[in-house]
């Protein structure tokens, strides 16, 4: 049970969503949330709050009756749920939750504290509202996306429920679970914020950075396949590069590779050792695919690493408006919803993401071409070449999808349309950006698949198993486990979508 305190860390956050640790809250945020809810109980009391009794947007210029404000809550939610397209998978809408719950913890949005119990409840139970991709803008945060989530808190709409869709009434008619209390400003601060974008934005750094750790793999697997020499992993050329992303993939590839008996020393080859040599059969040095890794992924990393600390510290900030302060005893009208912060990293990340893919791709194209490797028959073909077509029809899928992720690769965080008559006169796409990058996300775990099945396919032609890095090794057990060595043609996507499966639940240490 892991109890959430108001500071959600990373490793917490991935324990939730996708270990399906339970949560409890810590009884110090029920008290701040009491605290913030009676104050903003008796401060709205003669003053005009925005959201509290005003309408909304652009009919904030409209005064609420005293007894109509419990109404305006259900009309703001049921009006917005509009939400239309695909379905957001659950592991992501209940990282949205989570996102949701832990800024609502915080105390500045006032709300009731049925709220914080009937989320928490949810999340425990895997029980995840249905929304849909299409409708945020990203501006008054995830409007759309989080009016669905607050249909389903006051018992209306639908939900995902072991796996079926099924009422909302239905659902917590089974689990015993009651709405929540609408009291003053529920509705305006369960959809005010950028939760949405967040919680898909978490859970796509937390997979790109499994994404990195194979791909890590696959680059050394291959450095051992084509008998590289190592310099360009060495110490001292990548320390003479400031970089800390840089430092850090050739250090991991050369821990990976420590105990291969395959990458050769250049100094044992070509220093001193071919006098008379004018013309080398074997490449002087490596293509940029293999020799530049350091240099291609470690931007991956450093970028990464700045999109999940921004998108920590938004997970852990207060994303409604407006704000209350108990401790200043006033309430702050502003713009904390807006989603910027989200929409630019999502941009970064799917941008990384790509390279990543197209980094995948070339050394697929290195694998299956034999007049670049000069080693492996084409298309790693282990069968009657002519006859058989080994990985060559599989190959088109992953230049297809990795020319799909460049298309995706356009930025959202520019493509502001204002709307909202013009209340919401720049927005931030974050919502499509965080979606989009997903995409991007899912597209590279399938060109590293294909790749990882020719990396494994090519061990086995050179019959390397016995000299390759014991890493490698195990990582081409766990794949041989799903993939049976092939010299006749087989149908290949069943075992491209069980390797993809497979690289998206495990982390490369595990193999």
């Amino acid at each position: 049970m892991l109890k959430l305190d108001g500071t959600l860390r990373i490793e917490e956050f991935y324990k939730i969503i996708f270990e399906n640790n339970p949560l409890e809250i810590d009884p110090s945020v029920y008290q701040t949330i009491e605290n913030s809810f009676n104050f903003l109980k008796d401060f709205s009391q003669n003053k005009t709050i925005y959201g509290v009794n005003t309408g909304f947007g652009p009919m904030a210029q409209y005064k609420i009756n005293d007894e109509d404000r419990i109404k305006l809550q259900y009309n703001l939610i049921r009006s917005h749920a509009s939400g239309t397209g695909k379905v957001i998978d659950p592991q992501y809408v209940k990282a949205a939750m989570l996102a949701r719950l832990n800024t609502l913890s915080l105390g500045h949005s006032g709300v009731h504290k049925s709220v914080i119990e009937l989320m928490t409840e949810l999340i425990n139970r895997n029980i995840t509202p249905l929304i849909y991709e299409h409708g945020g803008v990203g501006a008054s945060g995830d409007l759309v996306q989080l009016a669905h989530l607050a249909l389903v808190l006051i018992g209306e709409g639908e939900v995902i429920y072991k796996g079926e869709f099924r009422s909302t009434k239905e659902v917590f008619e089974i689990e015993n679970l009651k709405p929540i209390s609408v009291v003053l400003r529920e509705g305006l601060a369960l959809m005010n914020g950028t939760s949405v974008m967040t919680g898909i934005g978490i859970v796509n750094t937390i997979n790109t950075r499994r994404l990195l750790n194979w791909g890590i793999l696959c680059a050394s697997a291959i450095n051992e396949i084509m008998q590289a020499y190592d310099d360009h992993l060495s110490l001292e050329l990548n320390q003479s590069k400031k970089h800390k992303g840089q430092r850090d993939i050739a250090k991991r590839m050369r821990e990976h590779l420590e105990d291969s008996q395959l990458t050769r020393k250049r100094e044992e080859f070509l220093y001193n050792k071919n006098p008379d040599v004018r013309v080398f059969e074997e490449k002087v040095q490596e293509y940029y695919s293999i020799r530049c890794v350091p240099q291609i992924l470690g931007p991956v990393l450093d970028t990464l690493n700045d999109v999940e600390r921004i998108l920590m510290e938004e997970v852990n900030s207060a994303n409604d408006n407006p704000i209350v302060s108990v401790e200043k005893q006033h309430v702050y009208h502003g713009g904390n919803f807006h989603g910027d912060y989200v929409s630019l990293e999502m941009d970064k990340l799917k941008l990384v993401v790509t390279k990543m893919s197209m980094l995948a791709e070339r050394q697929l194209n290195y694998l299956l071409n034999p007049n670049l490797n000069n080693t492996l028959p084409a298309f790693v073909n282990l069968g009657t070449l002519g006859l058989n077509f080994g990985m060559q029809g599989v190959q088109f899928t992953a230049t297809s999808t990795t020319a799909e992720n460049q298309m995706l690769s356009n930025p959202m965080y520019v493509h502001s349309i204002p709307n909202n008559n013009d209340n919401q006169d720049i927005v931030s796409m974050g919502t499509n950006a965080a979606l989009i990058t997903k995409r991007v996300v899912e597209n590279a775990y399938e060109v590293m698949a294909i790749e990882l099945i020719t990396i494994v396919q090519a061990i086995e032609y050179l019959g390397f198993q016995d000299k390759i890095s014991s890493k490698t090794k195990k990582a081409y057990d766990a794949i041989r486990k799903l993939v049976p060595v092939f010299k006749e043609d087989v149908v290949m996507y069943p075992y491209v979508n069980e390797v993809k499966a497979f690289l998206m639940n495990h982390e490369n240490n595990i193999v």
